[in-house]
């Protein structure tokens, strides 16, 4: 007697997309800088103004931009003196910037250290589940002409309810800390081989950390595959640079970070507008 297999209807999971949705932003660009004060300190006072006065003039004109702005931070540590931080509206803006910044005089006692590079990022993984789903009981075929009309449907609806966010003004909190992040993705645990609903489950734990801080503390994700060395890179600003230690180690504890999570280096600063760079540069702490 010959044995038959009783083949199972695939499930809607089983034909929907691993990859979530996202919707991006700005490119935003992360330069970290040591200062030259061996070559700064023997300057003429008047020539320090100079320099100084340049390029808080065009500091100003950053900070003050409606369609992407630029915020300088004194860092904390020894991996770097100053973290000038771009939101711009394409890759190119960010690279006049960057050529602006290395054009001014301030930029013969800069010495860069690292730099980031990524785009503002929203994964959408409940409304891609939902959007998925939907598409799936029409019975639509993933990747098809027809599938592709509705998922760029659903994406302009969500960029246009969430310009805001993508399009943020760099929040003027006193304090900020910088780190890139990547999803483990090892021979024991991977994140990228877990179900598009339990990734999506874990995620929402996660946020739901965040959002108890909500007032204190100003997050903003930005996503960089295919831009830098991590998958994703971290801005907080907070007025208590206390709010930082204890977000991130609560985080720690939810499934997502504990299991999945490795974290790059810190960048932690505090804010020097442009009215206050000439200070910086004498030494003192930005007000």
């Amino acid at each position: 007697m010959t044995a038959t297999r009783t083949m199972r209807p695939q499930t809607a999971s089983a034909e929907m997309p691993p990859v979530p949705l996202t919707i991006e932003g700005y490119s935003v660009l992360h330069q970290m800088f040591r200062f030259r004060w061996s070559a700064w300190r023997p300057l003429r006072p008047a020539h320090k103004a100079e320099v100084a006065g340049e390029a808080a003039e065009v500091l100003n004109q950053w900070e003050q931009s409606s369609s992407g702005q630029s915020a300088l931070f004194s860092l904390l540590g020894h991996k770097g003196d100053l973290m000038f931080v771009h939101f711009r509206e394409s890759f190119d803006e960010l690279n006049r910037a960057e050529m602006q910044l290395a054009n001014m005089r301030l930029s013969d006692y800069l010495e860069p250290a690292t730099s980031y590079v990524s785009v503002i990022e929203l994964g959408l993984y409940e409304s891609s589940l939902k959007t998925y789903r939907e598409l799936t009981e029409q019975g639509l075929e993933p990747h098809t002409d027809e599938w592709k009309k509705a998922i760029s449907e659903t994406l302009a609806r969500q960029r246009e309810a969430m310009h805001p966010r993508l399009f943020p003004e760099i929040p003027k909190a006193r304090y900020v800390s910088f780190y890139p992040m990547d999803r483990r993705r090892g021979e024991d645990k991977n994140w990228y081989t877990l179900p598009i609903e339990e990734r999506a489950r874990q995620m929402n734990e996660h946020g739901l950390v965040g959002r108890r801080y909500a007032g204190e503390v100003k997050q903003i994700i930005t996503g960089s595959i295919g831009f830098d060395d991590w998958e994703w890179g971290v801005d907080l600003f907070a007025d208590d640079p206390l709010v930082f230690k204890k977000l991130i180690y609560e985080m720690r504890f939810d499934e997502v970070s504990a299991v999945y999570a490795q974290f790059g280096h810190f960048y932690v600063g505090v804010r020097c507008s442009w009215c206050s760079l000439g200070k910086l540069l004498n030494g003192e702490v930005p007000e």
